[in-house]
């Protein structure tokens, strides 16, 4: 597949945010390793919350994370040079080859406003880039040094190739596929209705130069008979002169790492998890506060997983009252979150259940609003903010983000997490929750049934989660019992292998093959009226 010691390569774009370009990706990432291709996922810019730390400690998107898994890589900054997160509507702080250098408008970042403005300790002015359209060369460097090691790269771009306000400065979707002549099919999902107009006009608002690397189309999330649709997607080929490469069936249950939390926490959505049968006679309530700029979420997909084991995202402090576990989840914004809580009534309600010995779990952010006092001059720049004092720490935030892959023991089990912090905490008493073979303390704090730790991860160590479920559900009074033989790096390879059939069942693999080897086909045809 190589071309003169270089890899082969496409881009899944999408007509939409949420389209699926994650899990197509993901899904051809899959077939491909499969088939014995050596494989790597690469996105240019992610915007994101929910990240994860390398082995290089370097951090990048968890939906990237998730992609190298399906091609059975380890994961590093290569694969997403720069990310966004949120911290509000309209900055982020950028994070570049997986080091934070700043923070940027987004006026600055897409258009051709000033460079980001470096909280103290991250990048000198020096090393600020001036804008995404400054990032076009580090991004493509990032993306020939992945096609110069793997057979392929299956690139993910963002939003719509179709943003004709911010093309200019593109380096996520036709940008990079022009300078790097990548091959592009345009995924859409058909759940949502206009997917053959979203096809269209995606493809006529772009320039000659960009048409001519849109090889095709791939619809997603179809319900139904695929014979009632084949005719639009002949009178689609008409129109366009373009293929559908195949129609991906709807399916439920895959649980894959999602992007955007923060689409999810500020609309204070709650959002509830299927349960299989209970292993024991009950059920156990895991309420997760819907906390502002809410990360790394996917903490709680492997309690979700568990068998008897009810997740749902809350945001009123009714609904805490019958939960058997509140997660305070890890946040962007903790003294922003912090507010919220209290604003909601949600704090009251948490402070009700520590004092009646009720179990809450805190992780990261949520780690230290738990505790009682934060100094914040850089995420928030909000100076001293007392916490919620359930428990004995004081959280200091550090000019320096911490990034790390600890293990260690917890509840006398083995767990492995991740970190990404700039709050240090100092515990001043109750018990350590993490600590080394010999005992030394490496994290978290316990006081009664309220818990708080840094790690982002460490539910996904299974014998630790059951342990501490089964103490959640003896505190709780519930006759749960966590099913023993649960796996959730075992589930989690079903949903990459259920995606990677997905793609070798539904879609026209011969042509993907040839898009990847060959790059997009000759004289396809211009679909007027082109880009303004």
């Amino acid at each position: 597949m190589s071309r003169g010691g270089r890899g082969g390569g496409l881009l899944i774009a999408g007509t939409t945010s949420d389209a699926g370009k994650s899990v197509v990706t993901a899904g051809i990432c899959r077939w491909l390793v499969r088939r014995g291709v050596k494989v790597a996922p690469f996105k240019g810019q992610n915007m994101s919350l929910n990240s994860f730390v390398t082995r290089e400690g370097a951090e990048i998107g968890r939906a990237q994370a998730m992609q190298a898994q399906a091609a059975r890589v380890e994961p590093t900054a290569l694969m997403n040079p720069v990310l966004l997160k949120p911290g509000g509507d309209r900055t982020s702080q950028v994070v570049l080859m997986g080091r934070p250098v700043g923070e940027m408008s987004a006026r600055g970042y897409f258009g051709s406003g000033p460079s980001a403005e470096p909280r103290p300790g991250e990048a000198s002015a020096g090393r600020t880039p001036h804008g995404r359209e400054a990032l076009l060369g580090p991004v493509l460097e990032c993306l020939e040094r992945l096609r110069g090691t793997y057979d392929a790269v299956i690139c993910e771009g963002a939003g719509s190739p179709a943003e004709i306000n911010l093309r200019r400065t593109d380096i996520v979707n036709m940008g990079i596929a022009r300078a790097a002549r990548l091959p592009v099919v345009v995924v859409g999902d058909i759940d949502r209705g206009g997917v053959f107009a979203s096809f269209f006009g995606t493809t006529a608002l772009l320039s000659p130069e960009d048409q001519g690397l849109i090889a095709g189309y791939l619809v997603n999330k179809f319900r139904g008979d695929v014979s009632l649709l084949e005719p639009g997607l002949e009178m689609l080929r008409g129109l366009t002169g373009r293929s559908t490469f195949g129609v991906l069936p709807f399916r439920h249950g895959l649980g894959i790492d999602e992007e955007d939390g923060l689409r999810v926490s500020m609309r204070g959505a709650v959002r509830e998890s299927p349960a299989a049968p209970p292993y024991g006679e009950d059920v156990l309530r895991v309420a997760v506060c819907a906390v502002p700029l809410m990360s790394n979420f996917t903490d709680v997909d492997a309690l979700a997983a568990e068998p008897g084991v009810v997740v749902r995202f809350v945001d009123r402090p009714e609904e805490l009252a019958d939960a058997d576990l509140v997660v305070v989840p890890g946040t962007r914004g903790t003294v922003k979150a912090l507010a919220w809580l209290r604003e909601r009534g949600l704090a009251d309600a948490l402070a009700r259940r520590a004092a009646e010995g009720r179990p809450v779990l805190g992780i990261c952010g949520g780690y230290q609003i738990l505790g009682e006092h934060i100094d914040d001059e850089v995420e928030s720049r909000a100076g001293a903010v007392p916490g919620l004092g359930l428990l004995p720490v004081r959280v200091r935030f550090a000019r320096e983000k911490t990034l790390a892959r600890p293990v260690g023991l917890a509840l006398g089990e083995a767990v492995e997490g991740y970190e990404i912090h700039h709050g240090v905490a100092e515990v001043r008493g109750g018990d350590t929750f993490v600590s080394d073979a010999d005992g030394r303390a490496l994290d978290g704090c316990r006081v009664g049934a309220v818990t708080g730790t840094h790690w982002h991860g460490a539910l996904e160590s299974d014998a630790f989660r059951r342990r501490f479920l089964t103490e959640v559900a003896r505190t709780a009074g519930r006759r749960f019992v966590p099913a023993p033989g649960t796996s959730f790096g075992a589930l989690r390879e079903e949903q990459l292998d259920l995606l990677g059939d997905l793609i070798e069942e539904h879609a026209d693999t011969d042509a993907l093959m040839r898009l990847i080897e060959e790059g997009a086909p000759e004289g396809l045809p211009f679909i007027p009226p082109g880009a303004p």
